[in-house]
């Protein structure tokens, strides 16, 4: 099969990327609302690491139905912070919940009763029971495409990684990747975990 993207709409553009760079990393990332102990949380899979000096990650975030930004883009412009987890696949329900559209403001944190922990050294809290926690700060943001998209751009400056899943090799970080079982994307609604792929319906 050819495909030209010259003759297929944006939607149909999208379902051939996201289900041919395929598995994606998902961002899995807490921003503050603004208000008192109240924060979002939303999953991306438009992500990846882009720089090591400085340590830099990119997440690509598109707009609400509305045209207007969506919570994470509003809360990371407006107090620069955020912290990006990494789920597990046994996380697989929570993150696809979280995608769930939200009045801003309303917390898909308080939603699930999902708890946080103080992340150390940092402003925001981290989700306790995620593996993988990315203190971030804004380095750059930049509109890109038609639509257009938020092109965000994150300086990683604290990492979590649960004890259960890391050892230090020769001075080196060892992650044990079938320990952390890290939950990936796949098209449509399906994802990926150890070799296998599952679906879960995405909420409205």
């Amino acid at each position: 099969m050819y495909l030209d993207f010259e003759g297929l709409s944006s939607n149909q553009v999208y379902h051939c990327m996201t289900q041919t760079i395929v598995p994606r990393p998902i961002a899995w990332v807490l921003t503050d609302n603004g208000a008192a102990a109240s924060y979002n949380l939303a999953p991306f899979s438009y992500f990846t690491a882009v720089s090591s000096n400085p340590p830099l990650i990119m997440l690509s975030i598109g707009k609400k139905a509305d045209g207007s930004d969506k919570d994470t883009t509003v809360n990371i412009k407006q107090r620069k912070l955020c912290v990006v987890h990494i789920a597990n696949a046994a996380q697989a329900p929570q993150v696809t919940e979280s995608a769930r559209s939200l009045a801003h403001g309303e917390s898909e944190l308080d939603l699930q009763q999902l708890p946080t922990c103080a992340f150390a050294g940092f402003k925001l809290p981290r989700l306790k029971d995620a593996p993988i926690a990315m203190a971030c700060e804004l380095y750059e943001i930049q509109s890109v495409g038609n639509t257009p998209q938020a092109m965000i751009l994150l300086k990683v400056l604290h990492l979590y990684i649960d004890d259960s899943v890391v050892t230090m090799q020769q001075e080196r970080v060892e992650v044990n990747s079938n320990q952390l079982n890290p939950l990936g994307r796949l098209g449509g609604g399906e994802y990926w975990a150890n070799g296998s792929s599952f679906s879960i319906t995405r909420p409205k």
